[in-house]
């Protein structure tokens, strides 16, 4: 994709190798599955969140949790913040949906573990939240991977044109949002709002009028005041469960 620089034989893998035997996670209220990707004698461990897997939830469109997984990932792309795992929406056993990277985890890592020493990379975070929307920021959702590397995964509540961020990452409440991520933000909204652009028509495709117009007017925020929210005691602020 000409906008945003993917790990392109990762992508190709994910979107057309043979998805075999796949697992089901019992834990979460939508069905997730992990099992192996198999391409040109390469093998690569994902997870398949298929579209009839989804809860219905009132205030997301039913059947869209797989597409936000997605818009999620190219717009973290887009920004170069490469937190989160190569992600393809294709056809699988249980039809179509979102595949995902798996992630090797670090033993008992997650937010609360690695706050201290990940700072900038967590505001980097913070921040994708705040733009996307995420009401669905739980500790086990930020990570170390046995490379080394901060991930996040599970995106499927963003994009609501309604804020509704909640999460567990309010160390940055009410401070500055650093000037290099807000040049970041501001390079992508040009992206995004550029007409011809291949990232604005796919998130077009991805989000509807009023999501993607909500999407834009947060960045827009962001950028002219660049402080981290404060939390608000009017609503819940942090998801359900937390951990």
């Amino acid at each position: 994709m000409s906008d945003i620089n993917i790990d392109s034989e990762t992508y190709e893998i994910l979107s057309k190798g043979d998805l075999s035997d796949p697992l089901l996670i019992p834990s979460g209220s939508n069905y997730t599955f992990y099992t192996n990707v198999n391409y040109q004698g390469k093998s690569m461990r994902v997870i398949y969140k298929p579209r009839l897997g989804e809860q219905p939830l009132h205030d997301f469109i039913s059947g869209s949790l797989y597409k936000r997984e997605y818009a999620s990932f190219l717009l973290s792309t887009a920004l170069d913040w490469k937190f989160i795992p190569t992600t393809v929406v294709r056809e699988g056993p249980y039809g179509i949906g979102s595949v995902q990277q798996f992630i090797d985890i670090e033993p008992e890592s997650n937010y609360f573990t690695i706050a201290m020493a990940n700072t900038y990379e967590l505001q980097k975070i913070a921040l994708f939240d705040c733009i996307s929307n995420n009401a669905d920021r739980k500790a086990s959702h930020c990570f170390i991977g046995r490379d080394g590397q901060v991930w996040g995964i599970d995106h499927g509540l963003t994009f609501n044109h309604i804020w509704k961020l909640r999460t567990v990452i309010w160390d940055f409440a009410e401070t500055p949002i650093a000037g290099d991520l807000v040049n970041q933000l501001s390079k992508l909204l040009a992206k995004i709002t550029h007409t011809n652009s291949e990232i604005h028509n796919i998130l077009n495709t991805l989000l509807t009028p009023e999501e993607f117009l909500s999407l834009c007017n947060r960045i827009t925020h962001f950028v002219d005041y660049p402080i981290f929210p404060s939390y608000d005691p009017n609503r819940r602020n942090i998801p359900l469960p937390w951990f």
